[in-house]
């Protein structure tokens, strides 16, 4: 009860500073209406382009990460599927990334990132030193937001990769036998037969895949911080600067307004999946 009168006075309160400019310490709020939505979508000359190129940022990363994963999962759970011997160890070993996923393992990627890292030391010593980079990969800015998606693809192919492997596990043996014996080879069984009835399982990874990749910002603030010159900087990043590093600037309410055009987006989210979802059954 405690949890859902807080949650339900957290939602109140936020909303109400959406429409209000207020620093966190001054006395009262100064009402504003509307007047924080248009400058996170337009008016504000300086704040709406950085929106907008957080927006793309954003969704380059919601894409490129769940599509990534299910390449990757999808083949994993494959493969682990048809391993007969250690396959308990093995699903330990691909599930360990999401298990020590956190803050310690972000800074250990930025270490290995970095201009004397090891991925720039492996590069140099098997001959593909063109493709090192001197200022590292997180401080280059055709780099850096490349770097952070792999990053995420890597954190999150466990689950997605034990998702699959149950739905792979579920399919009817007989059903993979029957077109064996029909002369279907491995490729053909996984398009006409698997991959179809993979597809509802497929549709919750990337859709959770864009939630996830929507609201959270953790990875970009530890490792980039929105840089270099803004090319990580993403939506859940900027609601956080607005809210905790602006000085005494009156920017909650702005944080507040586009925490909640991040929800709605969420939430929209949500009905498209829950709708796709309905539609596979």
């Amino acid at each position: 009860m405690l949890f859902l009168v807080m949650g339900l006075y957290t939602l109140v309160y936020s909303f109400g500073l959406s429409f209000a400019k207020w620093n966190g310490f001054s006395p009262s709020w100064d009402w504003v209406g509307l007047q924080n939505y248009r400058d996170l979508l337009y008016a504000d000359p300086r704040l709406a382009p950085e929106m907008r190129n957080a927006a793309v940022n954003t969704g380059i990363a919601m894409v490129a990460v769940s599509f990534g994963t299910v390449l990757i999962a999808l083949p994993l759970a494959t493969l682990l599927n048809s391993v007969t011997r250690l396959r308990g160890t093995l699903r330990s070993i691909f599930f360990l990334p999401y298990v020590t996923a956190g803050i310690a393992v972000y800074y250990a990627w930025r270490y290995v990132l970095e201009p004397d890292g090891a991925v720039n030391l492996a590069l140099r010593a098997v001959g593909l030193g063109s493709l090192a980079r001197p200022q590292g990969f997180l401080a280059d800015p055709d780099t850096a937001l490349p770097t952070l998606i792999v990053i995420m693809v890597w954190g999150s192919v466990p689950v997605a990769m034990l998702l699959y492997l149950a739905g792979l596990q579920a399919i009817d043996p007989a059903v993979i036998e029957a077109a064996s014996l029909d002369g279907a080879g491995s490729v053909r069984r996984l398009r006409h037969i698997t991959w179809p009835l993979l597809v509802p399982i497929t549709v919750a990874i990337v859709l959770l895949g864009l939630r996830d990749t929507m609201q959270g910002f953790q990875i970009f603030l530890i490792m980039t911080n929105g840089g270099p010159a803004g090319h990580t900087d993403v939506l859940g990043l900027k609601a956080y600067q607005q809210a905790f590093f602006q000085s005494l600037s009156p920017t909650l309410g702005v944080a507040s307004a586009l925490g909640w055009l991040i929800f709605l987006a969420a939430l929209l989210l949500a009905v498209v999946n829950a709708r796709l979802l309905r539609g596979q059954r």
